[in-house]
């Protein structure tokens, strides 16, 4: 006898889910900000569950990759696989557990998966600075927790943002200042844009005490 429909399923449904109905023991918390803003330290201070967003980055021979300054612009949203990371986040708030790419950034290239399981755990982190893609998508599936886009000032960030990929040797030295001076000249444009889909714009303290005090009480959310 087949099976029926999924009633937490929204393309299954007979009648649209009303938001707040499906039963969802996880919500995401997606944070985003510049690149060398400091979303990575945060997330080990908190100790909660992490998605790394970069981790679903295209492969650099994938057709069709956005191309800057004559390589692959992988600052642009077309260079990620925001349909699967969309994917893995609802899975692990319904199931509590999903497979998830591993890349590796200095050769462009994902090199495995892995397999995360939560256990008790109310929230899970996204970060990346293509979170806030993601905002619309998880606020209609109803398992997102609050959208939140770090600030530093500039010339932190691009002095962090460099020495980290110059010692993680992500890309070749040239490549590394060309797109850090980019990025510092378009940061408050960036900044403007994750708010305008959805993320508030707060300093890393502010956003370590608003995550912990929703961990606490994962009832509350936006």
């Amino acid at each position: 006898m087949p099976e029926g429909p999924d009633p937490d399923s929204a393309g299954d449904a007979l009648f649209p889910i009303p938001e707040g109905a499906r039963q969802v023991r996880r919500r995401v918390v997606l944070l985003t900000g510049p690149s060398g803003s400091g979303k990575s330290s945060l997330t080990r201070r908190l100790g909660l569950p992490v998605v790394p967003l970069d981790d679903f980055y295209f492969d650099i021979d994938r057709p069709g990759l956005p191309s800057r300054y004559g390589s692959v612009d992988w600052d642009s949203p077309a260079s990620w696989d925001h349909d699967g990371a969309r994917a893995a986040l609802v899975a692990l708030c319904r199931d509590g557990a999903s497979d998830l790419p591993l890349y590796d950034i200095p050769s462009s290239r994902r090199t495995g998966t892995t397999h995360l399981v939560l256990d008790r755990e109310p929230l899970v982190i996204a970060e990346g600075i293509f979170a806030a893609e993601l905002v619309a998508d998880l606020r209609a599936e109803d398992v997102l927790a609050d959208a939140i886009c770090l600030l530093r000032p500039r010339m932190q960030t691009f002095w962090f943002r460099l020495l980290r990929d110059f010692a993680e040797s992500r890309k070749p030295p040239m490549t590394l200042i060309r797109r850090g001076t980019a990025l510092f000249r378009a940061e408050p444009g960036l900044i403007r844009g994750w708010v305008a889909k959805g993320c508030r714009a707060i300093g890393v303290a502010e956003a370590e005490r608003d995550i912990r005090a929703l961990a606490a009480a994962p009832t509350a959310r936006r």
